[in-house]
């Protein structure tokens, strides 16, 4: 293995055992990377050469960043956290603050620092913030003005941290340097962990996933170069947090990559995406179904006709979205299912290789295969687990659950798929949201995506709940759209036109009207939550 330049070795201590770390494949020659790589260095590198250093970069609703400045400024931060901060390779930093050109720049500057970077939402909370900080021995942070109080809150029960410096201390000490003083990259190993990726949460404690400089970068030379396809001229908005690993590849990895521009919104909302789409000419949008479902609503009222390049990740996207959506913009939505454990996508299909319905191939680099209860590999036609393996991998940082996720050396993402005889995998559910009524086995996708299809439904979730006669039956829970009113009349309406749309035993025995639905801060469904309170 590769000399580390790690001097605070706590992550590489508390990676997974080998035995229960994943096969991971460098058979490409885009995936050939040289032994020691900085990532933050690299995608720099790549933007400039591609897009030149006066292009633009970063776009915030009051600035603009060219590609010049985000190296130079980058620098200057990463100076700041080693010879002010007392920053050593290895050591974590806490990144917490908005989708902003400010955090990109601390994002690019604690890699070239040699610095492990764990990026979190800005709405958490102190105690939740102490979790993340005591889970990964965090010492360092770099905070958002706005949100310093509950970072400052959550250090009284998180004692390695011990340094924090807010955004505009940042900024004002980046400023004060002396022009043309640079920084060298710190020379770091291509698997040296880079970054510490939580999950969002939607079955309870989150997980701390660890990925390396080189993953960084495979993530953007397999779905980001070949199915999604960015170039220079692109500009890219979207909703994911960059504190996600969906977001982060959207909206500062791969525009990176190819030196394509990332147009924030000044704030969260729906309209403010609407209005940035519109205001920047936006090229390429990342969010989730719930997004599209959201921006369909608004697409009257603004211009969203500069789209070219739509993705979509974190829950299967209906296929009466990616219909409704391609009829109102003309524009296909890209489909994917990709994981935190794997850092981003790895089925997909773009172009006209996209079925709706059907989340697509492996992505170039990844192979993926259905299996069953003892890990054998299953035909066409059945239904089984999704394993999957490529340039990525899961190593949770010391969990106990890595044992279930990789198994022989293949990453069990905990989703129930089928192939199909032309190789397209078709999501069937999660594992722990499939039902079993009368002995049937029902997918609560599929039920969710029979009820999107009535024009009363804005949104539906499925759950099995208990049943003395039948074990489980299906429950539905449906947000209706404005002009539409609960009713039992309303409500067998829907399950007559659930029985018309798939096969009848699958319809919900039992539905309720609800004005919205539990979800993770990305937007994902957290059926857990239903459970709890059916």
């Amino acid at each position: 293995m590769p000399r580390s330049a790690h001097l605070d070795r706590f992550v590489l201590d508390h990676l997974p055992p080998p035995a229960q770390q994943p096969d991971r494949i460098f058979d490409r020659p885009e995936l050939a990377y040289p032994e020691r790589l900085n990532a933050g260095a690299e995608l720099l590198r790549r933007a400039l050469a591609a897009a030149g250093p006066e292009a633009r970069a970063l776009i915030d609703h009051d600035h603009e960043f060219s590609w010049g400045r985000v190296d130079a400024i980058s620098s200057r931060m990463a100076r700041i956290l080693v010879e002010d901060l007392g920053l050593v390779p290895g050591n974590r930093v806490l990144l917490h603050g908005p989708n902003s050109a400010w955090t990109a720049l601390a994002w690019f500057a604690i890699l070239k620092a040699g610095g492990v970077v764990v990026a979190t939402m800005p709405m958490l909370r102190a105690a939740e913030l102490a979790i993340v900080v005591n889970k990964a021995r965090i010492s360092h942070a770099l905070v958002y003005d706005t949100l310093v109080e509950a970072v400052t809150e959550a250090q009284a029960t998180a004692p390695t941290l011990v340094q924090i410096m807010d955004s505009a201390t940042l900024q004002k000490a980046a400023q004060s340097q002396p022009a043309g003083i640079g920084f060298a990259p710190v020379d770091t190993a291509a698997d040296d962990p880079a970054l510490i990726a939580f999950t969002s949460g939607t079955t309870g404690q989150p997980k701390g996933c660890v990925h390396g400089h080189r993953d960084i970068l495979a993530m953007a030379d397999t779905f980001g170069r070949h199915i999604v396809q960015l170039s220079k001229a692109d500009i890219v908005v979207g909703t994911p947090p960059i504190a996600f690993t969906f977001g982060l590849g959207g909206l500062v990895v791969f525009p990176a990559a190819v030196g394509a521009a990332t147009a924030f919104a000044p704030c969260p909302g729906f309209d403010a995406l609407a209005e940035t789409i519109a205001r920047h000419r936006a090229t390429a949008l990342f969010t989730a179904p719930t997004g599209y479902r959201a921006l369909l609503k608004l697409a009257d009222a603004h211009d969203l006709s500069s789209l070219r390049t739509c993705v979509s990740a974190g829950e299967a996207l209906p296929a009466a979205t990616s219909d409704a959506w391609h009829e109102a913009t003309g524009v296909r939505i890209i489909d994917g299912i990709g994981s935190t454990e794997m850092i981003h996508i790895f089925i997909s299909a773009g172009g006209d290789a996209i079925r709706p319905g059907a989340t697509g191939k492996p992505v170039p680099g990844y192979e993926a295969r259905i299996i069953d209860a003892d890990g054998n590999p299953l035909p066409a036609g059945e239904t089984g687990r999704l394993a999957v393996r490529g340039p990525t991998g899961c190593r949770y940082l010391d969990d106990d659950r890595q044992a279930a996720y990789v198994q022989d050396g293949w990453n069990l993402t905990g989703d129930v798929y089928r192939l199909d005889e032309d190789g397209y995998f078709w999501f069937v559910a999660r594992s722990d949201d499939m039902i079993v009524s009368s002995g049937y086995n029902i997918g609560a996708p599929e039920v969710e995506n029979a009820l999107l299809r009535h024009p009363a439904v804005a949104e539906a979730a499925v759950i099995g709940v208990p049943d003395e006669e039948r074990g489980q039956i299906v429950k539905g829970f449906v947000v209706l759209n404005p002009g539409h009113t609960a009713s039992d009349a309303l409500k067998c309406e829907l399950q007559t036109h659930v029985k018309g749309v798939i096969a009848p035993y699958k319809y919900p025995r039992a539905l309720a009207f609800v004005d919205a639905l539990p979800k993770t801060q990305t937007g994902k469904l957290q059926r857990f939550r239903l459970k709890a309170d059916a």
